[in-house]
């Protein structure tokens, strides 16, 4: 009997200055992101990364040269693989940067694996993130079964040792977990710890736009993201807040209302006492780091917010560990 296999998702980030353009490319040829005909999108997604690279590079060289996803992807997979024990396996696979699906699966086939679980670090569910992590999970996997993949011996530590794979086992898929009670359990005492007094704050969720026409051709990731932020605002009585989103890229038009639009909204009508939440996002990277603390926090000073608080990503916080370690158990169970 074999032990159970996590699989953990997340976009990824660049690991250096060095790394941005390559990631970008990455991030660009995803054509469940870029929709445009498959025989000019490597093309363009060379050209586009090396424009928009330049400008990148000063968000990540304020960040201190890199993004931190990376370690703290790794951090959350240690604090889970703690909670579930030595019955499971579990690895990251990045989407756009290393470590890509290809090592995750390598890594994971060096012992015997009876089930795969699938679980997005991602809450709300989206075509754009867990579609596309999903996605590329079944194209390696089905590759690896065309060619023989792990039929051979991998070299650890200068050692032979054979790679445990076999088709015949069964994968299971989380797709979301946007009204978990245990996540929303996890960010709710999150907002406590962070901001105490939260009576005298106006609360601002701010989650990842997409493309308006991607909601509109049956994506859940808007109405899940307005459920969890719903769910939240149910221990916090009395609080006045919104949900707004950023990092739009590109002419076509985006989920609105726009995170910095917003905050110039409130600033006009009074508010001197903000919180910003993230809330489709669970680790720390260019959205919270460089838009959330830097460009928007910088702005909130200058528009006269006085006090300005960015709550921290859930990252490995108990109560969203917790989240991942009950549904993969019970998926593990199914």
């Amino acid at each position: 009997m074999g032990k159970v296999g996590v699989v953990l998702f997340n976009m990824g980030g660049p690991d250096s200055l060095d790394a941005v353009q390559p990631f970008l490319y990455n991030l660009f040829s995803d054509h469940d992101i870029m929709q445009m005909p498959k025989p000019i999108q490597k093309p363009l997604a060379f050209l586009i990364s090396r424009i928009r690279s330049k400008k990148t590079k000063k968000y990540y060289e304020i960040m201190g040269g890199k993004s931190p996803q990376k370690e703290q992807t790794l951090h959350q997979a240690q604090a889970l693989q703690d909670a579930l024990g030595d019955n499971y396996k579990v690895v990251v696979a990045m989407r756009y940067w290393h470590p890509f699906t290809e090592e995750a699966l390598e890594e994971l086939f060096k012992e015997r694996v009876s089930k795969i679980i699938l679980i997005p670090l991602y809450p709300q569910y989206s075509k754009t993130t867990t579609g596309s992590s999903f996605n590329e999970f079944d194209r390696k996997i089905r590759r690896y079964i065309k060619s023989g993949r792990f039929t051979v011996p991998s070299t650890l530590n200068g050692q032979k040792k054979p790679y445990y794979y076999s088709s015949n086992i069964p994968i299971k898929k989380v797709n979301c977990y946007f009204d978990n009670p245990d996540y929303i359990d996890g960010m709710v005492s999150q907002i406590k710890e962070c901001v105490p007094n939260y009576q005298e704050y106006f609360f601002l969720f701010s989650a990842h736009s997409l493309p308006e026409k991607i909601i509109l051709n049956g994506d859940p990731y808007k109405r899940q993201t307005e459920k969890t932020v719903d769910l939240i605002m149910k221990n916090f009585s009395g609080v006045k807040y919104a949900l707004s989103y950023q990092s739009k890229v590109g002419p076509v038009k985006w989920l609105q209302p726009f995170t910095e639009e917003t905050i110039r909204e409130l600033a006009s009508n009074g508010i001197k006492k903000l919180a910003v939440i993230p809330v489709s996002f669970v680790s720390e990277h260019s959205e919270t780091l460089y838009e959330l603390d830097y460009q928007y926090g910088n702005l909130a000073k200058e528009l006269g917010i006085e006090n300005y608080i960015r709550v921290p990503t859930l990252q490995t916080y108990p109560g969203f560990i917790r989240t991942l370690r009950n549904l993969i158990v019970r998926y593990s169970s199914d």
